[in-house]
């Protein structure tokens, strides 16, 4: 279950409008909003712990590796990055439904996943001409 997900449930759970979760946890509406919708994600940690502490749920569970994943793809690689990423953990996700492996031995997988997007990713970056790259330093 996605992050988004996640809120959305137990913020009903809480009998709370996504309004009154907003103005508990110090945040706008369309933060919430495009929390659950699964646009975007808390940045910061403390973001995670304040929503967690509202709920009344441990703010580990709230927060999971995939969405630091997604979150970083978008923020190195756009759109399209978040979109690949997305697309990665979906299609993973289904490839453990109704699995038997152990949800350590899941996370092995994700992460090593991972680890071979960003490798793919630095080793694929596209040819700038001369001309057009930036000083390095």
């Amino acid at each position: 279950m996605k992050f988004g997900e996640k809120l959305r449930k137990y913020r009903l759970e809480k009998g709370l409008t996504q309004a009154e979760l907003a103005r508990k946890a110090g945040l706008g509406l369309n933060t919430i909003c495009n929390y659950e919708n699964g646009k975007t994600y808390p940045k910061d940690r403390e973001v995670y712990a304040t929503l967690a502490g509202i709920l009344g749920i441990n703010a580990d569970y709230l927060h999971n590796e995939n969405d630091d994943f997604i979150s970083e793809a978008q923020k190195q690689y756009g759109p399209r990055g978040k979109r690949q990423a997305m697309e990665l953990v979906d299609e993973l996700g289904g490839l453990f439904a109704g699995g038997e492996l152990s949800e350590e031995d899941r996370d092995g997988v994700m992460q090593a996943m991972m680890d071979i997007y960003w490798k793919t990713k630095q080793e694929n970056k596209k040819y700038t001409p001369k001309k057009y790259r930036k000083p390095t330093e």
